[in-house]
């Protein structure tokens, strides 16, 4: 049960990154800010969505290990992009990093973890499901040969002077 809540605390921020207040007409965002609120970092206006990278603009760097030989190499995709490296097929559905004014920091990427086995035919689904920078523990690639990590999702958001990445 406490590592059901340890995930659903690490993936929270991931999830509801994109979700703010709507503003109200004639309001402003420093209008709806609440008394004892002014030591926080300031948010950028609401409406500043544009600013923030579109997913097929992002670009995520994922680490490939190959245990047998000690092989690691870095393959940097786009969400919705497939890679067929040897017997292994790496999807990438999407990456997303928390905003930089927004605590505490985290990467992650939604990957998908094909391999085809020796004597098989077909691909076997090894791995589907979130993968973060800041806690690898939390959802492991559990096969004896491959292995899969997040190293960076590089996106911009509202503010930026430059892509971070």
């Amino acid at each position: 049960m406490r590592l059901v809540l340890v995930a659903l605390a690490a993936i929270a921020p991931l999830a509801l990154g994109g979700c703010e207040d709507p503003v109200v007409e004639g309001e402003t965002p420093q209008d709806q800010t609440e008394a004892g609120d002014d030591d926080a970092a300031p948010a950028p206006p609401v409406g500043d969505v544009e600013a923030i990278t579109p997913l097929e603009e992002r670009v995520a760097t994922l680490g490939l290990l190959n245990k047998r030989n000690n092989e690691s190499q870095d393959l940097e995709m786009r969400p919705g992009e497939v890679r067929e490296i040897g017997p292994v097929i790496v999807r990438l559905s999407t990456c997303e990093r928390t905003a930089p004014w927004e605590m505490p920091q985290e990467t992650g990427a939604f990957v998908q973890l094909d391999v085809l086995e020796r004597g098989q035919s077909d691909h076997t689904r090894v791995f589907s499901g979130w993968l973060f920078k800041e806690s690898p523990s939390l959802n492991v690639v559990e096969h004896p040969i491959y292995d899969v990590w997040i190293k960076d999702c590089a996106m911009r958001f509202p503010g930026d002077t430059a892509e971070n990445g």
